[in-house]
């Protein structure tokens, strides 16, 4: 059985913490390890950590001062064994199917990575909960037998940042650029470290690991469980913060691109630094209206 790391940074997040670390002891899938790194969080977070690990050999814990979520995950990707790597960010949680869905894919295709979607009414619907003050939406997991995928050995055919992409088939469409989406080959990712003291730091890291994929496998299935934090960057920063951390991305995102080979260039412009201009444009719009 091949191992997964498991790689959270924690932070601030007492209330879902158990939810999160819950979803990886609900796997039915048992070959992983879970790097829990507590970046000096306030609350009770670094005790529960401690106490995952004192119940179960396969987490482990590591404290620290609070750097922000880009060395946390860095300090984890250097201690991670496994021979694929997942991001979980821990106000968020895993379907108990997630890692044997994924490694039955990669090892059959011998990917570089495993894509997978997001629960999009989970999501959604709990967002308008809060917005009514209303008991959060509690989620139903479904039950997967045989699962259809595709596998591409080009996958700038296939990725976008795009929602609703024009020129690539939806179904099979790798969105956005969160980490947290798919499933790595540890060796394509372990030396690709993310930018530290800037947010959206998610897409200068996923614009390089796209440089460095050579094969990946598509499951068009709602395998991670994303939850509006309300006190969540996106969802508690003001604009002008948001506008200045998303400048810094992309000047960090062109920079990686400016010695990329010339088609793999163009389509990383057009499906992924053009969405991330529109929203620092509508960005700067709201904070001179």
């Amino acid at each position: 059985m091949e191992l997964i790391s498991v790689i959270i940074p924690i932070y601030n997040v007492e209330p879902y913490l158990h939810r999160a670390l819950d979803s990886l002891l609900t796997q039915t899938y048992a070959g992983w390890e879970a790097i829990l790194v507590d970046d000096g969080s306030p609350d009770a977070c670094g005790a529960i950590a401690d106490e995952y690990a004192l119940r179960d050999s396969r987490f482990k814990v590591i404290h620290k001062v609070n750097e922000g979520v880009s060395k946390a995950r860095n300090i984890a990707m250097i201690e991670a064994r496994g021979k694929y790597l997942l991001f979980l960010d821990p106000d968020d949680f895993f379907h108990p199917q997630l890692m044997e869905l994924c490694v039955e894919v990669a090892e059959k295709e011998a990917a570089d990575m495993v894509t997978f979607t997001y629960h999009h009414f989970y999501r959604t619907i709990n967002k308008v909960l809060h917005s009514l003050h209303l008991p959060e939406c509690k989620p139903c997991f479904k039950k997967y037998g045989s699962v259809k995928y595709v596998t591409t050995d080009n996958v700038f055919d296939y990725a976008t940042e795009y929602s609703h992409p024009k020129d690539i088939d939806r179904k099979w469409a790798i969105k956005h650029c969160q980490p947290c989406f798919r499933m790595y080959r540890t060796d394509i990712v372990k030396n690709i470290p993310f930018i530290e003291g800037i947010r959206f730091e998610d897409f200068p890291w996923w614009s390089e690991v796209l440089l460095h994929v050579g094969r990946c496998s598509i499951l068009n299935l709602p395998l991670y469980y994303y939850y509006p934090n309300p006190k969540s960057f996106l969802l508690s920063s003001n604009a002008e913060m948001q506008a200045y951390h998303l400048e810094q991305s992309i000047i960090a995102s062109r920079k990686i691109y400016s010695k990329a080979p010339t088609e793999k260039k163009k389509l990383w412009e057009k499906h992924f630094l053009a969405p991330f201009m529109h929203y620092l444009e509508k960005k700067l719009r709201k904070i001179k209206s």
